[in-house]
């Protein structure tokens, strides 16, 4: 029985992580409607940065974390503001083709500078290893991710319910022209979203470099478990996703 506590315990770790890697295709998708099959690309840059300020600089895993997920917004601020804006309005065809094209360039991109090998980040002794609560195995690392997932499942949550920012991303959404002749800065809101989307894959990518292994073939292998998590859970809230994962 308590084996398959244990079994358990992971599995929502693992959920958790899953949640973390998805929401932002589900923000992304569902409250900007682009189809961005792209977002594992944002989630491997968060992981890769991680892994060289952690493995090679020597930096905190702790202080990492945050550095991926504001260099994973920076490059999906880039991109939205030179590529992703001018596709809003095209056809959904040509956003998956042309985030798909996105996918495999990254690919190579990063086969090119950081070699194909898989690569694992050193985590801190503190993190390693479990402890036994009623006989329960629980995972330092694991119980670490709940938690962080958690708290960001809760806050973006309220964000998008119970702040102007969410109020003024509904409405751009829900009608573009209306929102603006409101005063409200569209491709501001836009951008800003798609950052932290892009930032939260990049999160998501750090803390499941350890779990799910990080090599450059990572926005191939996992897009298509981001979108069964969309899928099933929908696209319209976060509370979906969170339960699909």
């Amino acid at each position: 029985m308590t084996a398959l506590l244990t079994i358990l315990f992971d599995g929502i770790a693992y959920g958790m992580l899953l949640f973390m890697l998805s929401c932002g295709l589900a923000v992304t998708l569902g409250l900007m409607n682009f189809v961005n099959l792209a977002h594992g690309a944002f989630a491997m840059v968060g992981g890769y940065v991680c892994a060289v300020l952690v493995n090679q600089s020597g930096v905190p895993f702790v202080v990492a974390l945050p550095i991926a997920f504001v260099a994973s917004a920076l490059v999906g601020i880039v991109m939205e503001q030179t590529l992703y804006k001018r596709l809003y309005h095209r056809n959904p065809l040509d956003q998956v083709l042309f985030t798909i094209g996105l996918v495999f360039m990254a690919v190579t991109a990063v086969d090119y500078v950081m070699g194909s090998s898989q690569v694992f980040i050193h985590l801190p002794e503190m993190l390693q290893g479990q402890f036994q609560v009623f006989g329960i195995g629980i995972g330092r690392y694991r119980l670490m991710i709940i938690v962080i997932c958690g708290l960001l499942t809760l806050g973006i949550q309220m964000t998008l319910a119970h702040t102007r920012f969410g109020s003024r991303l509904r409405a751009a959404v829900d009608n573009p022209r209306a929102a603006s002749g409101l005063g409200i800065n569209v491709p501001q809101v836009f951008a800003l979203t798609f950052a932290f989307g892009s930032g939260l894959a990049g999160l998501g990518g750090a803390l499941g470099a350890e779990i799910l292994g990080l090599d450059p073939y990572f926005p191939l292998k996992f897009m298509i478990y981001f979108l069964i998590v969309v899928t099933v859970g929908g696209s319209q809230t976060i509370t979906g996703p969170f339960l699909a994962s």
